[in-house]
């Protein structure tokens, strides 16, 4: 299947481009090591080859995956699915970089608005998102699976200037996987 790969440049030799089929495994680790209730191989794998609305990225340094995210776009608003730092690089503001640069690639792409989901207990994570502009908007009683803690629902807006966020991408086009 032929996907225009989208290639994203950032400072600090950071590196954010579209997830392919190959970093699954890398992925997985990660999603194991940073959830309770990871996804399966198979979820990302169906992800990138089977959901149209699905936009993935890693972030890299040196050829190193340091995180990765991921989120739907659905006319004019992006869903964030998932997004995690590998543990070494934990600390150290790479997932502030990482959600910048998705909330710019979303804008990119032609969404105006950006949501998300996170644990009502993880304040760090929460803090974040405030930083960067997103807002509580209500509850999912019992959205985990683990142990049914409710999630938070989280709306930003986002920054519709087209020009800022189409300065920081590049299309690449050739196979994805």
């Amino acid at each position: 299947m032929k996907h225009s790969n989208i290639r994203y440049r950032g400072n600090e030799d950071l590196v954010f481009r579209s997830m392919t089929l190959g970093d699954v495994g890398t992925i997985v680790r990660i999603e194991r090591e940073s959830f309770t209730s990871p996804w399966s191989e198979e979820a990302f794998r169906t992800e990138l080859t089977q959901n149209l609305f699905a936009r993935y990225m890693v972030m890299e340094r040196d050829g190193i995956v340091l995180g990765y995210g991921g989120m739907w776009i659905i006319v004019d608003e992006a869903h964030v699915t998932n997004i995690a730092v590998d543990e070494p690089y934990r600390g150290q503001g790479l997932g502030e970089k990482l959600l910048r640069e998705m909330m710019h690639t979303a804008v990119w792409l032609g969404a105006r608005r950006m949501t998300l989901e996170v644990r009502v207990s993880n304040e760090t994570a929460q803090s974040l998102y405030r930083k960067l502009g997103f807002e509580p908007s209500g509850l999912r009683p019992g959205y985990y699976s683990d142990n049914h803690e409710d999630a938070l629902i989280m709306w930003a807006e986002l920054v519709t200037g087209r020009d800022e966020a189409a300065g920081t991408a590049e299309i690449e086009e050739g196979e994805q996987g």
